[in-house]
């Protein structure tokens, strides 16, 4: 990797910074934070200890978790963030939830997709994990057996695990949501494009955007791709069979039929689920927003007819508010930690059907417009409502704070590092209780910026010996319009600091090497 600043003394700074408490190993400048912390977060987390047993004691079991993640959801486009209804996407159950609870302004997912999908299951950047590409149809690549995911985690220590959703992180059986730790799965393969494949073949008249597709038969002939199933249904220990009917079948109706069922079976397995002894863990991962329209909201007034995701938005918006419902009508809502998040920034190569942002960038981008989205967090009871904090969040941190809930930090595996932080005690305690101030931006396997406290770097080339930054307050200028070398000159060695910090760990724990094709194909056919 081509970065400008220097490297050498990496190792010298890592060494200084103290061993860290718990089973997990954390990147470098987090394990400084945490040094320098550590009589205050031990009375903290002595604290988030107490009302955890004390919620414990009333419910007879851990708290339950749902993860919602959903698809390509800019800053600024849900309505608590200037958008919603004003921008033709309206969302009212998800604006009550976010009043409801906390609304973080300075959340960030990986800039694409199956990159946050890796993040947010295991607690690490993709990059570390050998899975660096955004899945496409009859690839081989997916994430590594060898990651341990959160179900994985939590099921370790007695959770009932369940996912609904875009998987998107590998289509071989290894690569599986019920071989990754979750006990049922009702998963689609692929992003939203492939179910405007054959519709683009089967009508040129441009309704559609993909007119060169050949058709699915020329394409498998040609390919040896087979499209023909879109999704399944998996049970550990048990395999998995395909989706059957229009949710199963890849079209431009596959999406709205897929949500549908979802949250239908989401609030059923809550109804059943509510009194086991054990809590259970959700992840959905919702196709709110792909590119496809919803029938039942396309004429709602609030919606811009003209950008079908706006209709998309309206349906996912109802699935949250029934779901919300159900763990209340059920009783445990106080026990249920519901956190919601977007994947990263909007795409917009189908404007006008598209998700927005007020910030520079997109989806792709480690610009603040492709990383930086809208997230909220909601557990009546326990997150106190009208809460908007600046502490910075990032989509690794679900894997540790859900951990920490859990009680599961001991089965975090320490042969590797986790960059997610635990951050209950931002969710207990509010702001300025967040223990995150670096975060690292990967393009692919290439470090592409880092933000420490309010400071964001962009790393290019160096010239004429002056190292290769753009520095940015991103609190001060969130558009990431005002950034230079020379205001940010104090700050070169402290970053070339940190930076060291981050690197030298990679040394100490060297990322996984990613599968060829060949390796990938032969661990399928498990030799």
């Amino acid at each position: 990797m081509k970065t400008t600043l220097k490297l050498g003394t990496a190792l010298t700074a890592l060494m200084a910074v103290a061993t860290p408490l718990k089973a997990l190993e954390p990147d470098g400048p987090h394990m400084a934070h945490a040094e320098r912390n550590a009589a205050a977060w031990a009375a903290e987390d002595a604290d988030i200890d107490a009302k955890l047993a004390e919620l414990e004691g009333r419910f007879g079991k851990k708290p339950n978790i749902i993860y919602i993640l959903t698809d390509d959801i800019g800053w600024g486009e849900l309505g608590w963030q200037g958008g919603g209804k004003h921008r033709g996407t309206p969302s009212d159950e998800l604006d009550t939830m976010a009043f409801e609870g906390m609304r973080f302004w300075s959340s960030y997912a990986e800039p694409s997709c199956t990159p946050t999908r890796i993040a947010l299951n295991t607690g690490r950047h993709p990059v570390r994990t050998g899975l660096l590409s955004v899945l496409w149809p009859g690839m081989v690549d997916g994430l590594s057996p060898e990651e341990v995911t959160v179900a994985e985690v939590l099921s370790e220590v007695g959770y009932n695990t369940a996912m609904w959703g875009k998987w998107h992180l590998g289509d071989l059986e290894e690569h599986a949501p019920e071989n990754q730790g979750y006990d049922y799965a009702y998963y689609g393969l692929f992003n939203g494009a492939p179910d405007y494949w054959q519709a683009s073949f089967e009508d040129p008249s441009g309704t559609y955007p993909f007119a060169d597709f050949p058709g699915y038969d020329t394409y498998k002939e040609q390919t040896g791709i087979d499209l023909s199933v879109g999704g399944y249904v998996g049970r550990k220990g048990e395999g998995r069979t395909p989706i059957e009917g229009v949710a199963g079948e890849l079209s431009p109706e596959r999406q709205e039929a897929f949500e549908n069922e979802s949250i239908g079976q989401i609030t059923e397995y809550v109804k059943d689920h509510a009194d086991d002894e054990n809590p259970f863990f959700i992840y959905w991962a919702s196709y709110a927003n792909q590119i496809a329209p919803s029938q039942e909201f396309m004429d709602d007034p609030r919606v811009d007819k003209n950008n079908r995701q706006g209709s998309f938005m309206a349906m996912h918006d109802k699935h949250v508010g029934q779901l919300l419902d159900t763990l209340r009508d059920e009783g445990i809502a106080e026990n249920t930690l519901v956190l919601w998040i977007s994947d990263n920034g909007p795409m917009y190569a189908f404007w006008p059907t598209s998700g927005y942002t007020l910030l520079q960038g997109a989806k792709g981008d480690v610009l603040e417009g492709g990383v930086r989205v809208p997230a909220m967090a909601w557990w009546p009871g326990m997150i106190d409502p009208m809460q908007d904090p600046v502490d910075v969040v990032h989509v690794t941190d679900l894997f540790t704070t859900a951990a920490r809930i859990g009680g599961a930090m001991d089965q975090i595996p320490n042969d590797r590092i986790t960059d997610g932080v635990d951050q209950t005690s931002l969710l207990l305690n509010g702001e300025g209780h967040g223990r995150r101030q670096f975060m690292a931006h990967y393009s692919g396997d290439v470090l592409g910026a880092f933000r420490y406290n309010n400071h964001k770097i962009h790393i290019s080339e160096a010239k004429g010996g002056l190292p290769g930054m753009d520095f940015y307050n991103v609190r001060r200028d969130p558009g990431e319009k005002y950034g230079a070398l020379y205001p940010g000159l104090w700050a070169v060695q402290p970053m070339q600091q940190l930076l060291g910090q981050h690197m030298g760990r990679v040394q100490q724990f060297p990322h996984r090497a990613p599968m060829t094709p060949e390796e990938a194909r032969l661990k399928s056919q498990g030799h």
